[in-house]
């Protein structure tokens, strides 16, 4: 959908000078277009080709490895599970033709289609399955998405072990099996109401099990790379462009348009917004903020305004004095202006987040989001006091200097300026901007060494768990070390309870506490506003996923 906002340049700039932020874009040299050609348009042999951008050098393209946005677009075309996603948001069969579910909801089978191939021309089978969940698993692989298989039965155990000895015997009690080639046995630890859902996800993908054996690196060069989607990469240059081509080998080929799309890796949003200008590229996600108010407010066609399923927020480390303390969290928390910041900086519809699960995750009656309200307030007086008195708990006698680590996005960039200058002007502290590579970011959370750090979810399934799972003790992407056991048992018990009034209430509670502890800073819901050509048609976007191009197609 399309949603207008009525935005007046002189209005935000006297905003951002208000501010006192140094709010404007860098600008690089734009480079040429990858093949020479005018985007969108049939090539000189008649081949339809998508141009677009990818602002971030893939981390993984391993399914068992991936776990970023900038892996998972390439991988939710590259590669397919048993399910997949209608334009509609539908789940329907992907390798799997149909499937059974036992009464109690533990033991699912599914039968895979006897026609699936690998774009190597290996058959797609159960065993494949198998393996890569197992792969994902096994605790020397280190997966940082092994967590969502924990639904499996024997799942965590396995990928909890530090026992090399016990790993064989661990693995064998995992409730996936393939019986035959065509038949895959899943028995879950408990009846889990969105499972159905998760097949469709990426860690959930098959791999080639001969391949994985015959060369454990296959999925770090195009040469080797071996997939079963709709299409197949066929050149990466890194840090510098993929290529995907159609798949002959996909089930579904007569539905895929697309002959070939090119992804080129520029992480300026300003520049890529001039390549898209240039005709050098089709579409363009993410937009620079000024670009989406200017182009809201003027209704153009080729703007979309989708709806997104994410959150944006700032990590606060734990381990780190004094974030450590409640009262400095609330206070940093309380001192944000979140409506001027959807307002007059991102400018695409976002709305301001007092919690950290957005709309349009159905309750038992209602919206969840709708029904949990505004969990926390802003109020700048209030930010003061608690400043004061958690610095003193501390020991300190005021803050001390730090660092607000961002990856490199304009969008991200212009929200870390805007609050900065909140946290200065408001609280009378001074912050320190580090811009750094999305992998880096990822890789420094994960070690811990950081202060502040811009973060953002996607949800990997729609249901309130894909957000509120995330920060239980120990968890994969709880990068803010934070630890309740209250929090941790609501969580549980919205895990394994099969009644939709049980879980719901317990997953409201888990986010009253995360929200009341403060963790994690909330600022805004995303919105997706993207930029497409007229002459590409068929792009959709799920509520859960970056815009699809898999059944896209290019007119003259």
């Amino acid at each position: 959908m399309r949603k207008k906002r009525f935005t007046l340049f002189s209005f935000v700039t006297a905003f951002i000078l208000l501010l006192g932020g140094c709010f404007s874009g860098e600008t690089e040299s734009k480079p040429d277009s990858s093949d020479g050609e005018k985007s969108g348009e049939e090539q000189s042999d008649g081949k339809k080709v998508l141009n677009l951008n990818n602002n971030e050098e893939p981390g993984s393209l391993h399914p068992g490895t991936a776990q970023g946005t900038h892996d998972s677009w390439v991988l939710e075309h590259a590669f397919e599970g048993l399910t997949k996603k209608t334009p509609e948001g539908e789940i329907v069969p992907g390798m799997a033709k149909d499937w059974e579910v036992s009464d109690d909801g533990i033991t699912w089978t599914f039968n895979l289609r006897e026609d699936v191939k690998w774009s190597n021309d290996d058959p797609v089978t159960a065993h494949d399955f198998e393996y890569a969940w197992k792969y994902a698993l096994n605790p020397d692989t280190a997966a940082e998405y092994a967590y969502q298989l924990y639904y499996l039965e024997g799942g965590e155990e396995y990928n909890s072990s530090e026992n090399k000895d016990e790993y064989a015997e661990l693995e064998e009690k995992v409730g996936v099996k393939a019986l035959d080639d065509h038949t895959l046995e899943v028995k879950l630890a408990e009846a889990t109401p969105y499972f159905l859902d998760l097949t469709s996800f990426y860690t959930y993908y098959p791999v080639n099990k001969k391949v994985q054996e015959e060369n454990p690196e296959w999925a770090l060069e195009a040469d080797t790379y071996v997939s079963n989607g709709a299409f197949k990469l066929t050149e990466w240059k890194h840090k510098e462009s993929m290529k995907l081509e159609k798949n002959e080998n996909y089930y579904d080929k007569d539905k895929i348009n697309l002959d070939e799309v090119n992804f080129v890796m520029i992480d300026n949003a300003d520049t890529a917004w001039q390549m898209y200008q240039a005709d050098e590229l089709d579409l363009v996600y993410p937009l620079p903020p000024d670009v989406t108010g200017e182009l809201s407010s003027k209704d153009d066609p080729e703007f979309e305004l989708a709806p997104d399923f994410t959150v944006y927020y700032y990590n606060l480390n734990n381990d780190v004095k004094p974030f450590n303390n409640v009262k400095v969290r609330k206070a940093l928390s309380m001192a944000i202006d979140r409506k001027a910041i959807v307002e007059h900086v991102q400018q695409g519809g976002q709305q301001p987040a007092y919690g950290i699960i957005p709309p349009g995750i159905p309750d038992v009656e209602g919206d969840f989001q709708e029904n949990s309200g505004e969990l926390f307030k802003e109020d700048v007086e209030e930010a003061k006091k608690l400043l004061k008195e958690g610095l003193a708990e501390e020991g300190m006698d005021e803050m001390p200097e730090f660092k607000l680590t961002y990856n490199t996005d304009e969008g991200h960039k212009k929200n870390a300026e805007a609050v900065q200058e909140m946290w200065r002007k408001n609280l009378g502290i001074n912050v320190t901007l580090e811009n750094v590579e999305f992998q880096v970011k990822l890789d420094r959370e994960k070690a811990g060494d950081y202060e502040i750090s811009r973060g953002g979810w996607q949800g990997d399934y729609v249901d309130p768990m894909t957000f509120v799972d995330l920060w239980v003790t120990g968890g994969s992407f709880n990068d803010a070390n934070w630890s309740n056991e209250e929090y941790d048992k609501n969580v549980k018990i919205a895990k394994t309870s099969m009644d939709p009034k049980e879980r719901m209430e317990a997953m409201h509670k888990a986010e009253e506490i995360l929200m009341d502890e403060m963790p994690i800073i909330p600022v805004y819901f995303y919105t997706m506003p993207f930029t497409v050509k007229p002459h590409v048609k068929g792009v959709f976007t799920p509520i859960n996923r970056y815009p699809q191009f898999i059944y896209a197609d290019i007119e003259k």
